[in-house]
């Protein structure tokens, strides 16, 4: 299909951006969420802005002992970071997994988080890492913890006229892993498990097990009893919603939940 018409403006700057943005254009980065959309007219802005050229809103660094990662970075450039390796096991772990080397080279950490797909990667990837997401919009900037900023399917807590600018990881997360399963290699994950190990102890997140990214708190109660990685995988699927579908059942999803987590804590541990 062909999308509905837009205008198509190109950014120089956060605060041109903001302007774009706080009149209700739509942000363009990567576009591997975004143009699928258009073209099915499930989006139809009267704008587009570009924001992809914004030497601001990429690049990784450390910042103290927190791990600043632009919302352009691309998955690549995460994928292939020693800052992310060293600090955030489970991010290093996932960026490889996302899509085929063509989305990876493209698609943007910020926008994935954006799109806030339940069957997306990173989502439960910044929960699992306690992440926090920078917002910034006409009345000044803001931190969302990952926890409160995934609020429904698609659904986030940015407010209108916000542009993510950075996603911020407490560093020191060296054990950490990401695993999921889907029918083919591409394919979004049906159900996915995201661990990692920071100075609080295990956070568990599941993909692909109710409208949002979950944390699986029995999960990580058992582990801070000092429970087996099989012991607590086996509370997975304790609080979450997954629903039927072509892809499985919800009792598949349920058993697939607690085989998943168990090969993440194995692998991180």
């Amino acid at each position: 299909m062909i999308s509905e018409a837009f205008e198509y403006r190109r950014a120089a700057s956060v605060d041109e951006a903001l302007q774009e943005v706080g009149a209700g254009a739509v942000p363009l980065a990567g576009g591997h969420s975004l143009v699928p959309a258009l073209k099915l007219r499930l989006s139809a802005p009267g704008t587009l802005v570009d924001i992809g050229r914004i030497a601001e809103l990429r690049g990784i660094r450390m910042d103290g002992g927190t791990l600043v990662i632009g919302a352009t970075t691309r998955h690549q450039d995460v994928a292939s970071s020693p800052e992310v390796r060293a600090e955030a096991a489970a991010l290093a772990s996932a960026a490889p997994q996302i899509g085929d080397q063509m989305v990876r080279n493209r698609g943007t950490i910020g926008g994935s988080a954006a799109q806030a797909d339940p069957h997306a990667d990173i989502p439960a990837v910044l929960l699992a890492l306690g992440a926090e997401i920078v917002a910034r919009g006409a009345s000044g900037e803001r931190r969302i913890p990952a926890d409160q900023f995934f609020t429904g399917y698609y659904t986030t807590a940015l407010q209108p006229g916000e542009l993510i600018t950075q996603i911020r990881v407490p560093g020191g997360q060296s054990k950490g892993a990401y695993v999921k399963f889907s029918r083919r290699m591409q394919d979004w994950a049906i159900v996915g498990a995201a661990v990692s190990r920071g100075q609080g102890g295990w956070r568990v997140a599941l993909t692909g097990m109710g409208p949002t990214p979950l944390r699986a708190a029995g999960v990580e109660q058992a582990l801070a009893r000092g429970a087996s990685a099989a012991d607590a995988a086996a509370l997975a699927a304790e609080g979450t919603s997954p629903v039927d579908g072509l892809e499985g059942s919800v009792e598949y999803k349920r058993h697939l939940a607690t085989v998943l987590v168990r090969r993440a804590l194995e692998t991180a541990q």
